[in-house]
C-alpha cells in the first residue's frame, strides 16, 4: 500500500503546475479581455439611457443629428438643415456629440512661394 500511494504522489505534483497556470491564463483573459469589455458595454448602456432632448449624438451608421423625441426604445433626431426626422432604436447611437477623427492627420497649410524666387 506504501508503495503505491508513493507512486501516485509524484504524478499529483507534476500536475499541480499545470493547473496553476491553465487559472492564470484565465485570470489574464478575464482582466485583458472580458472586464474591460463589460466596462464599456455598462458605459455605452449608461449613456444610452441618459440621452434626452436636445443632445447631439452619432449613430453607428454615422448619422449625426439633435434629439427631438425620447421613447422606451427609441428615438427621433433631427438632422441636418433642412429638419429630416429620422426614429432609431436606442442601441444603434454610438456617442453623444459629434465624432471625430483623431487619427486623421491635420491639413497641412501650403507655403506661398515669394515671387522674387520664380523669377
Amino acid at each position: 500500500m506504501f508503495i503505491l500511494s508513493a507512486a501516485t504522489a509524484p504524478e499529483g505534483m507534476s500536475m499541480l503546475p499545470s493547473i496553476m497556470m491553465i487559472v492564470a491564463m484565465i485570470a489574464v483573459f478575464y482582466f485583458l479581455l472580458i472586464r474591460p469589455e463589460n466596462k464599456k458595454k455598462k458605459a455605452a448602456d449608461q449613456m444610452r439611457s441618459s440621452l434626452k432632448v436636445g443632445d447631439v449624438i452619432t449613430t453607428i451608421g454615422g448619422v449625426v443629428g439633435t434629439i427631438c423625441a425620447v421613447k422606451e426604445k427609441t428615438i427621433v433626431i433631427e438632422t441636418g438643415a433642412d429638419r429630416v426626422r429620422l426614429e432609431f432604436t436606442k442601441w444603434a447611437v454610438s456617442s453623444k456629440g459629434t465624432q471625430s477623427t483623431e487619427d486623421a492627420p491635420a491639413p497641412e497649410k501650403e507655403e506661398k512661394k515669394d515671387k522674387k524666387s520664380d523669377k
